[in-house]
């Protein structure tokens, strides 16, 4: 089962190696992972994507727990949470396919933030289902890079992480 893990953590040097140490160490598999500060300077807010069973997940927040920077965990697939992902996508935009990427970016609510003679950058955030939608109903002969950052997530109402 997928899993939407949060973490506070002292902003220090190292801290996202030792996370990253402890999933690796353990042959636990991270799908994706965004970290940056919070608006306390002093603390960073990681969130992990990973698979695993109840007891595995069990587990990974224990270990997790125990790292000296932990302040606190949150499995936020335990609750109603909120969750996007931002996507970067350049596409083909000459031609007959100019019109068809506006189109589409228009039905998926994305944007196009960079255009050139031949290409759109298109940006485009919301569940990673909507983003993955978005790229099958692409041509895949007009797509030609592609840039995820994972999944942020947080807590719905009056859910939230703080030390």
């Amino acid at each position: 089962m997928r899993h939407i893990i949060s973490l506070l953590m002292e902003n220090e040097a190292g801290a996202l190696s030792r996370v990253a140490g402890l999933f690796s160490a353990r042959g636990y598999n991270i799908e994706s992972l965004t970290v940056a500060p919070t608006e306390d300077e002093t603390m960073s807010r990681m969130t992990i994507v990973t698979r695993g069973s109840d007891e595995v997940i069990e587990q990974i927040t224990k270990q997790l727990n125990k790292l000296i920077d932990t302040v606190k965990v949150v499995d936020l697939s335990d609750g109603e949470h909120i969750e996007r992902e931002l996507m970067l996508v350049k596409v083909r935009a000459e031609g007959e396919w100019r019109e068809e990427m506006k189109r589409m970016s228009d039905i998926f609510r994305g944007r196009i933030i960079d255009v050139t003679d031949k290409t759109y950058t298109i940006e485009m955030t919301g569940a990673g289902h909507k983003l993955d939608a978005f790229l099958e109903a692409l041509d895949k002969s007009a797509l030609l890079e592609t840039v995820r950052t994972g999944a942020s997530g947080i807590g719905r109402g009056e859910r939230i992480l703080k030390s």
